[in-house]
């Protein structure tokens, strides 16, 4: 599928492994990925223009619309925990890396009985 977007955008991707190219001078264009070259002059002048939508950006950040369920909400791990306000012997939990790398996890727990939230990390 790849290789079909590059060909029907024209010459601004790699016609082999479909990267980008880029213009190393006034005269070539390269892969930087294969390294293969091209003249520049089938290139030069050629615009890339695409458009996003409110439900491309929301499927890529994970966001659903209020009251939607989404695939991912229907499978999230369980863990054997009791719920800090109904005492719920099994919570539902994800979890975010929210600081630097060489720092923890945030785990995210939501109580299925009373639909409680809090944090830990």
């Amino acid at each position: 599928m790849v290789m079909e977007k590059s060909r029907e955008s024209g010459f601004l991707f790699c016609n082999l492994c479909g990267t980008m190219l880029i213009l190393k001078s006034a005269t070539s264009a390269e892969c930087p990925l294969c390294q293969t070259t091209r003249n520049a002059k089938e290139i030069i002048g050629k615009e890339i223009a695409y458009t996003v939508s409110a439900e491309d950006i929301r499927r890529e950040l994970g966001i659903s619309l209020f009251g939607e369920k989404t695939q991912e909400d229907a499978e999230l791990p369980k863990i054997k925990k009791a719920c800090e306000k109904c005492q719920h012997p099994e919570l539902v939990y994800t979890t975010r890396q929210t600081r630097s790398a060489d720092e923890g996890q945030t785990t995210y727990y939501t109580c299925p009985n009373c639909s409680h939230r809090f944090t830990e990390g």
